[in-house]
């Protein structure tokens, strides 16, 4: 099925010239605006994105620094983003040989050497589109190239006799939070890559990559709450919330916070790209009917089956975001409401700019048919 990028916003007076006007707007400010504003940094003939939340590098952030440019067509942001990756979190040693180091300082010297595989997921789907758009060139700018040997190493690392462990589990297909441990988190289904994965990676991955597809799709709708489509932060395999309170979670991850917001984004975008089905619906209704009869105080943590905690939520240009594409998925006026909100709401300010505003971008790519598969 042929993906659709519909301009959702033209039903709220966007029309797809403006759109686009606003998407580079955006960027522009993410990546060259004042101070206060943006939150890339550019080094001799590198770069890199900042969490300003918690003053590090992290691969998630550099990544999706990676797809923002490969989207908006900036390949020397493309590449000075993924230069600094390879120069600095590559790990050539060690168990996650092969793997990034998810956090590194801003000098580039290494906070952990473990990974979290969001960020190689995005590294590779991004090096993938990079290298379909502009095509390939040498070294580490031999993008397919580089997307092939990091999707072999991510499902292939221990069970090939080498030193660590894979970031997929090989026996369900699913991938793990880290590779160090047996539960995932749900924001990391991105079964829309792993789809067009397989079109890239090695000959003997392929098959692999269709399954995980598969079971991922699966796994996303198991993993949203029958009651409330809220998907925890972590998860077991089989979609329950995460309660362990492991050192590794660094406390409570089985509510409704923070990572979570991406899941419904990512459903969104799978729904786009390889056809809507009526649970995605489903699920989006269910949220959004949690949300509009919260709308006037949302900024809050929830629990999945959508009590609502006194705690603050820490991101809530997030959740607007976030609202907002799930209303790609339906008709209900929720949705319209959540995307006029959306639309009303300013990119963030202050030291928690980068991931509501990283989340605010996507969104907009999804709802104005600019997120786009190359």
């Amino acid at each position: 099925m042929a993906a659709e990028y519909k301009n959702y916003l033209l039903d709220f007076g966007v029309s797809n010239a403006e759109a686009m006007e606003r998407c580079r707007e955006i960027y522009d400010t993410i990546f060259y605006g004042k101070p206060e504003e943006r939150f890339y940094n550019e080094t001799e003939d590198m770069g890199y994105i900042i969490d300003t939340g918690n003053l590090d590098v992290r691969t998630e952030g550099m990544s999706y620094g990676m797809m923002m440019s490969v989207q908006m067509d900036r390949k020397e942001v493309f590449d000075r983003l993924w230069k600094w990756a390879r120069t600095y979190m590559y790990l050539t040693d060690g168990p996650n040989k092969g793997y990034f180091a998810w956090s590194c300082k801003p000098d580039g010297s290494k906070n952990s050497y473990g990974a979290a595989p969001d960020g190689e997921e995005f590294f590779a789907m991004a090096l993938i589109f990079a290298g379909n758009r502009w095509g390939n060139g040498n070294s580490i700018f031999n993008y397919h190239k580089e997307a092939a040997e990091l999707l072999h190493t991510i499902i292939s690392k221990g069970y090939d006799g080498s030193e660590g462990r894979a970031m997929f589990d090989r026996t369900n297909h699913l991938i793990r939070f880290i590779a160090e441990v047996d539960f995932t988190d749900p924001s990391y289904h991105l079964p829309h890559f792993y789809q067009l994965y397989a079109d890239y990676c090695y000959p003997e991955d392929r098959d692999f990559f269709l399954k995980a597809a598969e079971e991922s799709r699966k796994y996303l709708k198991k993993a949203c709450d029958e009651r409330t489509g809220m998907s925890a932060e972590y998860a077991e395999f089989d979609g329950t919330p995460h309660r362990a309170d492991y050192d590794i979670s660094g406390g409570r991850h089985d509510w409704y916070y923070s990572d979570a917001y991406r899941t419904i984004m990512n459903i969104a975008l799978l729904g786009i790209w390889f056809g809507r089905e009526k649970w995605m619906k489903e699920v989006s209704d269910k949220l959004l009917h949690v949300m509009t009869d919260n709308a006037d105080d949302f900024m809050h943590i929830f629990e999945t089956d959508g009590t609502k905690l006194e705690e603050k939520a820490l991101h809530p240009v997030a959740m607007i975001a976030s609202n907002a594409a799930a209303g790609a998925l339906t008709d209900n006026p929720a949705g319209a409401y959540w995307i006029r909100r959306f639309l009303e709401t300013p990119l963030r300010l202050g030291d928690r700019r980068y991931y509501d505003n990283c989340l605010y971008f996507f969104s907009y790519l999804l709802l104005s048919g600019n997120y786009r598969i190359y």
